[in-house]
């Protein structure tokens, strides 16, 4: 009883984690239009055109609205995230619709994500390599365990492309995947047991020419309040 008492402290949420696993990797293998990268750690998908045109100009505008200096966990104090970054307004109908488009996609409980994000790189701004899971070890972990718990899947959509770098690179793996607008990656911060995988250590690589347009919804274990 010491050892599962351990082990939930350390990896919460791992049967919802796993499952939820489950129910996607079954959804994304079944997708006609969903491609599973060939790489060996991480469960990793890409989605050729899930964002039209259309849909690229509309967000990046919304972006642009809301956009402000992206925060971090430790208030940025490493220099690590240089981009800027905001919340679009979830009741807006053009992010309700794509919100569920990527909830369909993926076969997950819209109550499960979080309020879509989009992110501005200039020339220069990058992410360092981070995770987007969580550590309960860390200070953070009280209010994030109150706004949902663990993080599971990330769906991330490129809205354009870029003259130069602001690849996402999985650096664990030796993936690196270049910005081409219109497409969607998706992929399990979790190992297919529940449990945290390190080898999802990622960055946002520096842009070298141009502007960089994300947009991300990241999904938790638990309802997002």
């Amino acid at each position: 009883m010491v050892f599962s008492f351990s082990s939930a402290a350390r990896d919460p949420d791992r049967a919802e984690l796993r499952q939820l696993g489950e129910t996607v990797r079954a959804r994304l293998d079944a997708a006609p239009a969903a491609y599973r990268l060939p790489t060996d750690g991480i469960e990793i998908y890409a989605v050729a055109d899930f964002l039209s045109s259309d849909d690229c100009r509309r967000m990046i505008a919304k972006v642009d609205a809301v956009a402000r200096p992206s925060p971090t966990y430790n208030d940025n104090i490493d220099g690590g995230r240089t981009s800027y970054t905001g919340d679009v307004d979830p009741a807006d109908p053009f992010v309700r619709t794509l919100q569920r488009r990527i909830d369909d996609l993926l076969g997950i409980d819209p109550a499960l994500g979080e309020t879509v994000q989009g992110q501005r790189y200039a020339v220069g701004q990058e992410f360092k390599h981070h995770y987007d899971y969580f550590l309960p070890k860390h200070a953070y972990w009280d209010e994030e365990r109150r706004r949902g718990g663990q993080r599971s899947w990330t769906a991330m959509g490129y809205l354009n492309d870029v003259a130069g770098g602001g690849a996402t690179d999985f650096r664990k793996v030796e993936l690196t995947i270049p910005p081409r607008a219109g497409v969607l990656l998706v992929w399990n911060n979790m190992m297919p047991d529940g449990r945290p995988n390190p080898r999802t250590l990622h960055a946002g690589t520096p842009v070298t020419q141009g502007v960089k347009y994300v947009l991300t919804r990241w999904y938790r274990a638990q309802p997002w309040r």
